[in-house]
């Protein structure tokens, strides 16, 4: 089996070609459709044709925190903090980003006004504690939407919108699974109409979704944490769309983390914790059918993910074809829609 190292997954990608502002109307996204036979382009509205009576949808349904939020240190100095995961009403964990790193015991004072305890580092992160009040709430009221790094503009109010999928109902990212972005309401009752059924998952995207491979040999990448929750409800139905003959469609490298982190020995089974699966080229899917995705970072986690699901060398040649085709790419880009290689173990 071939070795791969992370430069393999790198690819030439105009900056021009990431998308810095969300389409007019979240269905008319292109969407790149790589099938059996090849590439199709087509627009993200399209893919009513391509999905069948008994297809089952698998949405993650987290919602995205203002998780995002600006204050000063005690001492003066400007901090910014982004909350990775609440933990309990008056304590996170959050990455801080300031000129130096606050000390334990320190103090930092979100808008100048809620004070907010810095009790230790867990690793990368900061363990924070309000003194009054509730993260929530503070995010609620002084919180920014956070959004990727690689968007070069503060966060306006029309994000708070557009960068939550339309059936986000359980808070908890600080990233959106972007490939549910494309879809609308209207989409989503022609699909039910046509007999698709709608499945939900949840995994809460972390900032460490944003991490670059940064080891040559990827088999020494390791993984962020992040938690996910597989319900009974959804295993019941992933099995009874086997039963029929339909296809389990992930939407979403998140759904389809969920899935296969949630499979045991071939079988969905409820899971409620954290994962860390790693999938890349050489691993055998489980559970998902058919995949759509939004276009991922070069050398990321994430393209590995679509590589193993669609074989290398098809997945390069439709990256390169989309920056061909001037496709926009990332968070507020275009879609694909993925068929999985025809021989499991091909690579």
């Amino acid at each position: 089996m071939k070795m791969f190292k992370r430069q393999d997954f790198d690819f030439e990608l105009p900056e021009s070609l990431i998308a810095q502002q969300p389409t007019a109307e979240r269905p008319a996204s292109r969407l790149l459709v790589l099938g059996p036979d090849g590439v199709e382009d087509r627009i993200f509205r399209d893919i009513e044709a391509y999905l069948q009576p008994g297809d089952l949808l698998v949405f993650n349904d987290t919602r995205v925190m203002p998780a995002r939020l600006f204050g000063q240190k005690a001492t003066g100095g400007k901090v910014e903090i982004l909350i990775e995961r609440v933990l309990s009403e008056r304590e996170a964990l959050a990455h801080v980003r300031a000129s130096r790193s606050p000390r334990p015991g320190s103090e930092l004072l979100i808008k100048g006004q809620v004070p907010v305890a810095v009790l230790g580092r867990e690793a990368e992160l900061f363990r924070l504690q309000l003194e009054d009040g509730d993260w929530k709430g503070v995010m609620a009221a002084h919180g920014h939407i956070p959004l990727p790094p690689y968007i070069a503009r503060s966060d306006e109010a029309f994000d708070h919108e557009r960068y939550q999928t339309v059936y986000a109902r359980k808070e908890g990212a600080v990233a959106a699974p972007t490939a549910g972005l494309h879809f609308d309401e209207a989409l989503l009752s022609r699909l039910k109409e046509k007999g698709v059924e709608q499945g939900f998952v949840t995994l809460h995207v972390g900032a460490g979704t944003f991490k670059p491979v940064q080891v040559d040999d990827i088999r020494e990448h390791r993984m962020h944490s992040e938690w996910i929750e597989v319900s009974p409800e959804l295993v019941a139905q992933v099995e009874a769309t086997r039963a029929r003959g339909g296809r389990v469609v992930a939407v979403g490298t998140t759904a389809v983390r969920c899935l296969e982190s949630a499979s045991v020995e071939g079988r969905l089974q409820p899971m409620q914790g954290e994962t860390d699966i790693f999938i890349t080229p050489g691993y055998r899917f489980q559970q998902v059918d058919l995949l759509i995705t939004n276009f991922h970072l070069p050398e990321s986690t994430l393209i590995m993910l679509v590589s193993a699901f669609a074989g290398y060398e098809r997945t390069m040649n439709a990256y390169r074809h989309a920056v061909a085709e001037k496709y926009r790419f990332f968070s507020y880009g275009d879609a694909m829609l993925v068929y999985p290689k025809e021989d499991p173990d091909e690579i």
